[in-house]
């Protein structure tokens, strides 16, 4: 599987940190590549997303919820992916790591994913933590 990871600092306490990122709709409103997330129960997300001109959709299951320390989930269907973020209390406030991995079993394909997925991932991922860390103190 590949991984890509990613983490930053926000200023704030990890509880209100997990607080905004455990509302996984809201996601949307984090990141421009986002269109909308749907919820369809029992921790189970539709998310339609804009990325490298073409629109995805595809379903992920929240696997594990501990506040406020980990949210992580895995994809239903589709590029098999799961991701975590885990939140760890730091003198500025909380480091938000994010590891997402993901495997892709066609190595053409791979190739072409990986060469887009890691600038795009950190680029998302940055929105969203950005966009939290702007709601929390704005």
């Amino acid at each position: 599987m590949a991984t890509i990871e990613h983490s930053e600092i926000i200023k704030a306490s990890p509880e209100r940190v997990f607080d905004l990122l455990r509302r996984v709709e809201d996601f949307a409103d984090y990141s421009d590549l986002i269109h909308s997330i749907d919820s369809l129960g029992e921790n189970r997300y539709r998310w339609h997303v804009r990325a490298v001109g073409m629109d995805w959709a595809f379903d992920v299951a929240v696997t594990e919820i501990e506040p406020p320390h980990v949210l992580a989930w895995e994809s239903l269907e589709g590029v098999k992916n799961q991701g975590r973020y885990q939140l760890r209390e730091v003198p500025e406030g909380t480091e938000v790591a994010l590891t997402l991995q993901y495997d892709i079993r066609n190595r053409l394909m791979e190739k072409a994913v990986n060469k887009a997925a890691k600038p795009l991932v950190g680029k998302v991922s940055r929105q969203i933590l950005e966009r939290v860390e702007a709601r929390l103190n704005g």
